[in-house]
């Protein structure tokens, strides 16, 4: 019993260049005859990184594409009131520097 195996070109000239292919088999029950089909993926996008704005002493602040981001973190050991005094002069800290940010985008004469 013969049975015939159709590769396409694609998948042939991977084969021959000796790359890995992707692909899927079926077979036709009435022809015998198999079929081979590459797949084909998408290249995955990157990502651009975030942009740092600023650097605060307790976090940063960064800027993607569609957000700002603010980051801060405070060790345990500081107590809940010097804590929240902290949080206070970090959010203002990162609101001077978004203030900052958009003085710079603007020309002046």
């Amino acid at each position: 019993m013969k049975k015939y195996i159709m590769i396409d070109d694609e998948a042939m000239d991977r084969l021959e260049s000796g790359e890995r292919i992707e692909c899927s088999m079926k077979m036709n029950l009435r022809t015998k005859t198999i079929t081979l089909t590459v797949w084909r993926r998408t290249v995955p996008k990157q990502r651009q990184k975030d942009r740092l704005v600023k650097k605060l002493p307790w976090g940063w602040v960064k800027e993607s594409i569609e957000r700002v981001k603010v980051f801060g973190s405070f060790p345990k050991d500081m107590g809940t009131a010097a804590m929240m005094g902290q949080l206070d002069e970090h959010h203002r800290d990162a609101k001077n520097a978004l203030i900052d940010r958009e003085l710079d985008l603007i020309e002046f004469c």
